[in-house]
C-alpha cells in the first residue's frame, strides 16, 4: 500500500528499509529554486525499537505496512520468550516477552507484520 509523503503524519506507520516503523517527527522544507519540497521523516522501528530516518520529496510515494492486529491467548511463559496462540486460526507464535507482566491463560492483543510479532497489550 502506498501513500504520498505529504499526507503522512506523526503516529502513522511507514516502511523504512523493509522495517515497519512508527513516525515520530516530520520536517518539511520549502521548495528550492530548482527542486521540490522535501520531507525528513524520523521514525522508530515497531519490532526492534531502532531509530531510522528517511529523506524523500513530498510528492513521492511512501510504502505503508499493512499490520495485522488480533487477539491471542498466552500459552506459556518461558524465560524471556512467550508462546501465544491466535484466537481465530489457532496459530502459535514465540514472541519476546513484553515490558509488562503476562501470565499463562491471559488474553493479549498482538501486532504482526510478516514474520515479526509483538505483544501490544493485555486485554
Amino acid at each position: 500500500m502506498f501513500k504520498k509523503v505529504s499526507q503522512l503524519k506523526p503516529g502513522n506507520y511507514i516502511l523504512i528499509e523493509g522495517n515497519a516503523c512508527r513516525i515520530k517527527n516530520i520536517e518539511k522544507s520549502k521548495p528550492g529554486r530548482h527542486g521540490a519540497a522535501k520531507a525528513r521523516i524520523s521514525a522508530t522501528g515497531v519490532f526492534d525499537n531502532q531509530k531510522r530516518n528517511l529523506l524523500r520529496p513530498t510528492s513521492a510515494d511512501a510504502e505503508i505496512p499493512v499490520m495485522k492486529k488480533a487477539a491471542a491467548q498466552v500459552v506459556a511463559v518461558m524465560g524471556d520468550t512467550v508462546q501465544i496462540m491466535d484466537k481465530e486460526n489457532y496459530q502459535t507464535f514465540d514472541v519476546k516477552k513484553p515490558d509488562f507482566n503476562v501470565e499463562s491463560g491471559k488474553e493479549i492483543e498482538y501486532m504482526q507484520y510478516g514474520q515479526n510479532v509483538l505483544i501490544v497489550k493485555e486485554k
